[in-house]
C-alpha cells in the first residue's frame, strides 16, 4: 500500500464573474461546500474566496483527480444553491477551474492567502490579479 499526500490549491469561479457571493451567502455555501465534500472522501483542508469566486485547498487521495473532485464540488453546490434559493438569479459556476499543488512547506502561506481573500481583493481586484496571472503563466 502506497502513501500518497498531494495538496493542490483550486480556484474557480461564478459564471462570468458575477459578484453573487456576498459574506452571508458565501459562508453558508463555503460550509455547505466543506461536508459535501467530506461525505463524498474529498478532504477540503481550507476553503476561501471573495464575491466572485472560491479557492480550496484540496488534500487529494490516490483514487481522486483534480477534475473529478470539482466536477462533485462544483456540480453539486451550484445544485443546492438554486434549490435553497440562495440567490435571486439562476446561480452558476464558470466551467473552467485553476488548480496548482501546493509544496508540503508553502501550507501555511497558502491557507493565509485564501483566509485573507476579502481584505486582500479590497486592495487588487480579482479581475486585475486574474489577468496579471495570465500574463505570467503565457496564457
Amino acid at each position: 500500500m502506497g502513501f500518497i499526500k498531494i495538496y493542490v490549491h483550486c480556484v474557480w469561479t461564478t459564471k462570468n464573474k458575477e459578484p453573487l457571493l456576498c459574506k452571508e451567502i458565501r459562508e453558508t455555501v463555503f460550509s455547505h461546500i466543506r461536508e459535501n465534500a467530506r461525505a463524498k472522501g474529498i478532504f477540503i483542508d481550507f476553503i476561501g474566496g471573495y464575491l466572485d469566486h472560491v479557492h480550496c485547498l484540496i488534500s487529494m487521495d490516490t483514487d481522486q483527480s483534480i477534475s473529478k473532485i470539482i466536477q462533485l464540488v462544483k456540480g453539486e453546490s451550484s445544485y443546492w444553491i438554486n434549490i435553497n434559493k440562495l440567490t435571486k438569479l439562476k446561480f452558476e459556476w464558470q466551467n473552467d477551474y485553476y488548480g496548482v499543488s501546493v509544496n508540503l512547506k508553502g501550507l501555511s502561506r497558502v491557507r493565509d492567502y485564501i483566509k485573507n481573500q476579502e481584505a486582500h481583493h479590497r486592495k487588487i481586484p480579482f479581475q486585475v490579479e486574474y489577468e496579471e496571472f495570465k500574463k505570467h503563466i503565457g496564457f
